[in-house]
């Protein structure tokens, strides 16, 4: 049986089996792998069994879900492969291995197929299946090469740094252990806003547990961010630059 092991950094958090019953994962409590942070969608993605291979669908969370560093859609899962959702990693797992029934050791498991490879399912599923992964296509599979460096410069306000180059697909700006820019003061919150990278190397912000403006106007809903752009948010001023 497949094993999903939810860990942030070095740390264990949680282990969880799939089985026949599929696993949610989200910040939502009735999720079956909960991940209580921001960055994670309530209903973000799921791992299931579908007759013998572990699968794995987004469900078009804001802030994706990465395998071995790439951002899927649905995809097909092994041993060894690691999802990224947010700041945390899952590592899927096998809880035990299967063995001879004569007694000559461990068998050989059958070879996962690739995400572009046929998967062999004479039913309704199947089809569904195959629909989804033609609408995914190869493209959510690679992302492009950066060509400039996408970079914060504090203007304003108590942080750990004065810069802050955006290196990752997601920058959380906070108190919290995992943001990376990292707020001063007692009444800092834990996740002020959120910075995604996307798939065309585009940044967008959003809320989290304030409301930051983007040149003096709320952001309501997340917006790409343009170089130049000033952002104000918890008490900092942050200007966001491209560097060559």
């Amino acid at each position: 049986m497949a094993k999903l092991v939810l860990k942030f950094e070095n740390s264990v958090l949680t282990e969880t089996p799939v089985g026949a019953k599929e696993v949610s994962i989200g910040r939502s409590p009735d999720n079956g792998l909960v991940i209580d942070n921001p960055a994670v969608s309530h209903y973000h993605a799921r791992v299931f069994n579908e007759d013998g291979r572990l699968m794995l669908e987004d469900f078009g969370s804001l802030n994706g879900t990465f395998v071995n560093g790439q951002r899927v859609k649905i995809v097909s899962l092994k041993p060894g492969d690691s999802v990224a959702i947010g700041k945390h990693t899952i590592v899927v797992t096998e809880s035990r291995e299967a063995k001879d029934p004569f007694g000559k050791g461990d068998m050989p498991k059958p070879a996962t197929p690739k995400i572009n490879e046929t998967v062999m399912l004479d039913t309704k599923e199947r089809r569904e299946f195959l629909q989804k992964v033609a609408a995914v296509g190869e493209n959510s599979q690679v992302a492009p090469a950066r060509i400039k460096l996408a970079t914060l410069v504090v203007r304003q306000g108590k942080t750990d740094k004065q810069e802050y180059t955006l290196t990752d697909k997601l920058t959380v700006i906070g108190k919290s252990s995992m943001a990376t820019v990292k707020l001063k003061g007692w009444f800092a919150p834990k996740a002020a806003a959120q910075i995604n990278r996307r798939e065309d190397n585009s940044y967008y912000i959003g809320a989290a547990d304030r409301v930051p403006t983007i040149n003096g106007q709320p952001v309501i809903h997340p917006t790409v961010l343009s170089s130049g752009d000033v952002i104000e948010v918890a008490g900092i001023q942050l200007e966001f630059v491209y560097r060559d």
